[in-house]
């Protein structure tokens, strides 16, 4: 499918959600600088703050609204909100916002599958529903779903993630093709792995110090991981240029084409993969932020994680705390 003549995002109203940190955060600089009007939605006002500040350097017509998508009705709220706070009814949403689950399947519960269902899926469906009805009515408007390449690919010691986040692409993808003709365009953005300094956000279980010694060092190496501003930037042309998808990363794009054309045997792969990660061990721990758990390393993690850590200071991302 072709893309669609470019929009011109200057004056439109935009929310992006999570974004007060990490990619969320790059992505509102990304639309300030092309004259969007921009509100963040997060649940961290200290962070909300930061992230105001620093879009203050690019435009005055911008909002941090404070809420927890999680909660049902509060993606109708927010919005409504923002909406209100940018004075004109919202021309794009980024659903953006995720939460990071890091640990083998016997330390993980229930509870793990429904956080990741209720803030990576339902809050999208709900904010979606909330603002397509104007969308509609003007015959224009942009989503933009950021899925990730654990939706086409079972990434191991990530199963809510991966759950909810294929989940999300699914959406995306069938909302494409609901409003085809409508004016309204989709954007499905499946990134692989970005140095944000997410991993310190992540939240880990089982062995939690080695969780986040490898997932930490995957996010943060540069064969595997993108520069998150980079990434920003291209969301941001692909929602402008009505990209149907887009995939990011070379290693992205190469899992997935393995996974389109030899499923069994990259499964098989994966499945060695998770093998060689660490087991629940003993006295599994639960939900452990990595912040926490990055004091617990030893000396040479810091050093891998070294890029990541530093996008993470940069982006607003969670510091180190002692273990």
């Amino acid at each position: 499918m072709a893309d669609v003549a470019r929009t011109d995002f200057a004056d439109r109203a935009a929310l992006v959600t999570g974004g007060s940190r990490g990619l969320g955060l790059l992505v509102a600089e990304e639309l300030a600088r092309r004259g969007c009007r921009v509100a963040v939605c997060a649940r961290d006002g200290a962070e909300l703050a930061f992230a105001e500040r620093r879009l203050g350097r690019l435009t005055s017509r911008r909002a941090a609204l404070e809420c927890d998508l999680s909660v049902p009705g509060a993606g109708r709220a927010v919005a409504a909100e923002a909406a209100e706070r940018l004075g004109r009814p919202l021309d794009l949403l980024v659903n953006n916002a995720g939460v990071i689950q890091v640990g083998p399947l016997a330390a993980l519960g229930e509870e793990d599958f429904r956080a990741s269902w209720d803030v990576m899926l339902a809050a999208p469906v709900e904010l979606v529903l909330a603002v397509l009805p104007g969308m509609r009515e003007r015959g224009t408007g942009s989503l933009v779903n950021i899925a990730s390449i654990g939706g086409p690919v079972p990434a191991p010691h990530l199963l809510p993630y991966v759950t909810a986040k294929a989940a999300l692409a699914a959406f995306s993808r069938g909302l494409r093709v609901e409003l085809a003709g409508s004016g309204v365009q989709v954007t499905t953005v499946v990134p692989g792995l970005m140095r944000t300094g997410s991993h310190r956000a992540a939240r880990l279980s089982g062995r939690a110090p080695l969780e986040y010694a490898w997932f930490g060092t995957a996010a943060s190496t540069p064969l595997l991981s993108m520069d998150a501003g980079r990434a920003a930037r291209r969301i941001v042309r692909a929602a402008e240029r009505g990209r149907p998808e887009l995939v990011l990363t070379p290693a992205a794009k190469l899992a997935v084409r393995l996974q389109g054309v030899a499923p069994a045997s990259f499964g098989a792969l994966l499945g060695a993969a998770g093998r060689l990660l660490p087991g629940p061990g003993r006295v599994a721990e639960h939900d452990l932020p990595g912040a926490a758990a990055a004091g617990r390393t030893g000396r040479l993690v810091p050093r891998l994680t070294a890029l990541g850590d530093r996008a993470g200071r940069e982006n607003n991302e969670p510091g180190p705390q002692a273990g």
